[in-house]
């Protein structure tokens, strides 16, 4: 008898035993020392709830909306590269879990899926992710897939404009597909429930370039191109030119200052995501949740202020909510899922966050996740004051 799924740490394990270390490591990792990352999940446990009694409990819901869209709950599930690596056809089956429990999907500019393939098996629209790239025809082209696709936000990442090194990935000679080396070929012979589902699909490098960036036909001459094609010039000048180009909802991710955020209004973004890219860009750099606060007294109220990195939980849901957040995005916990059971792990994994978001809202004396406020909070004031200027 399986053992019942009750917290996200229960699909991390069944993941770790059925996905290649290679892949493993590339989602289980940071920067350099893994500060930022190891922070992105500790902060939060810093912040205590206060509990209340006698409240009616009756009724309680956790919908509402992201920029105008109705969700389950304030969760989106993340942008996350080489998805469809962690299982097979890993982008079109958690687009499919999502789509089953009335949550957002974003699909990665470095996704194995393409944007054809999964909108291709979904029926309601999904939102897309872009990195700037410095080939301008590969940009023009790919923003226009997602339009065709009939995306309905884009997601532009601000934080890649140069690549924070990752030792694990450097070590394990991250590829998709992994190369045959005597090591991959090792650790590849104990994973053989997820090798024989990757034989079965097509989907197996990144589909949203092979065949559609200038002289990037097969895989082989997708590295050097990926290597060199991050664009390390991207500006606020761009990103209105991006804006434009686009014509539809515009969610800016990688704001991890009020400076930056102000800017995220001046060019007319509909959402700001708090994010440090899941502390894999900047090591040293504070916890997504700490900075959060002091983005939402700068700008809150002027746009949506969603939060990403480190939400392991929906009691992590709820702290970014009364801390200000009007949304959050998971992106490890969905793929621990995904990993480990497929389209069901996605599932369970956005139902143990939204029992432990409902339960814990209950117990915090709230019944509509729209009036989750700081006041649930038992904080000290040092946890928000990082700058001193609380």
């Amino acid at each position: 008898m399986a053992t019942p799924i009750t917290e996200i740490a229960d699909l991390k394990r069944l993941y770790k035993r059925r996905v290649p270390k290679m892949f493993y490591d590339y989602c289980e990792s940071g920067s350099w020392t893994e500060q930022t990352f190891r922070d992105n999940t500790s902060d939060f446990d810093l912040i205590r709830l206060r509990q209340r009694v006698a409240v009616d409990m009756a009724n309680r819901s956790t919908a509402g909306q992201m920029i105008g869209e109705d969700v389950a709950m304030p969760v989106a599930l993340a942008p996350v590269g080489m998805t469809g690596m962690q299982h097979a056809d890993g982008e079109i089956l958690a687009a499919q879990a999502a789509e089953e429990f009335g949550v957002p999907f974003c699909l990665s500019t470095m996704s194995i899926c393409s944007i054809e393939a999964v909108a291709a098996a979904t029926t309601k629209p999904f939102w897309f992710q872009l990195y700037v790239m410095k080939d301008y025809d590969f940009l023009e082209n790919v923003i226009e897939r997602a339009r065709k696709a009939g995306c309905t936000a884009m997601i532009l990442t601000l934080d890649l404009q140069i690549l924070g090194q990752r030792h694990k990935d450097i070590k394990n000679g991250l590829s998709a597909p992994p190369k045959p080396t005597l090591k991959n070929i090792v650790n590849l012979s104990t994973k053989v429930g997820w090798g024989l589902e990757m034989l079965q699909t097509k989907h197996r490098s990144f589909g949203n370039i092979i065949g559609h960036a200038k002289g990037v036909g097969d895989v082989s001459s997708l590295s050097s191109w990926t290597a060199e094609q991050f664009d390390p010039r991207l500006d606020w000048a761009k990103v209105k030119k991006i804006r434009d180009m686009w014509g539809g909802k515009l969610i800016l991710k990688g704001i991890m200052d009020p400076d930056d955020a102000r800017a995220a209004l001046d060019v007319g973004a509909d959402a700001i995501i708090v994010s440090n890219h899941g502390g894999r860009q900047l090591d040293g750099a504070i916890s997504s949740i700490r900075a959060l606060p002091e983005i939402v007294n700068a700008v809150g109220g002027q746009t949506e202020i969603h939060l990403d990195s480190g939400i392991r939980s929906g009691q992590d849901v709820l702290k970014a909510l009364a801390m200000g957040a009007t949304g959050t995005y998971i992106g490890r916990a969905f793929v621990y899922g995904l990993g480990a059971k497929g389209k069901q792990g996605v599932t369970d994994a956005l139902t143990v966050i939204h029992k432990e978001l409902d339960t814990t809202m209950a117990l915090c004396g709230r019944n509509d996740v729209k009036d989750v406020n700081r006041d649930i909070l038992l904080t000290d004031d040092a946890f928000y004051r990082y700058r001193g200027n609380w």
